[in-house]
């Protein structure tokens, strides 16, 4: 059951959860946790941090998110055989400590303007890496989103506009 709570100015706060990282859990195939690890995808090799944020979520850190290989590469770390229920491919672009562009290939629907759980996902992975400081300004193709995580077991906290998407009579 998920509580979201108006903000003064607007927006809407959500708990998504605490994170996980045990490999069992996300689900991901790993001797066991670390905080990155590596895949080979085609003939590359790719680093990448496996987080559950409710769903599994592979992430990786590339120079430039508006030329990453999001459908070509993200297709491929999908359907990877270390995750066994499909994986959501994240490409985040590190800004600043605070800010971070995203592009997510979502597992059955391909790349997507937006992604909540991506959004956390990447948050979590940049702070764990040390190259990110919570609260984080995720911008993606579809909008924004404000991340916070004080580490360990505590939840995500994702903050962004509520906004009607549809409307109708039956």
């Amino acid at each position: 059951i998920i509580y979201p709570k108006l903000e003064d100015n607007g927006l809407v706060t959500v708990d998504m959860g605490a994170p996980r990282f045990e490999p069992t859990q996300i689900p991901f195939i790993a001797d066991q946790q670390a905080i990155t690890y590596t895949l080979n995808v085609g003939h590359e090799t790719v680093t990448i941090s496996a987080i559950s944020m409710g769903n599994p979520h592979a992430v990786q850190v590339v120079e430039n998110v508006e030329t990453a290989p999001v459908v070509t590469q993200g297709a491929k770390i999908e359907t990877h055989e270390r995750f066994p229920q499909r994986v959501n491919a994240g490409f985040m672009e590190i800004a600043d400590e605070h800010h971070i562009k995203l592009r997510v290939f979502e597992r059955g629907a391909g790349e997507t303007l937006a992604c909540g759980t991506g959004a956390c996902a990447a948050a979590v992975a940049g702070i764990r890496l040390g190259k990110l400081q919570s609260p984080v300004m995720v911008r993606m193709r579809g909008g924004e989103l404000s991340i916070s995580w004080e580490g360990n077991d505590s939840p995500v906290m994702m903050t962004g506009p509520a906004v009607t998407v549809f409307d109708g009579q039956l």
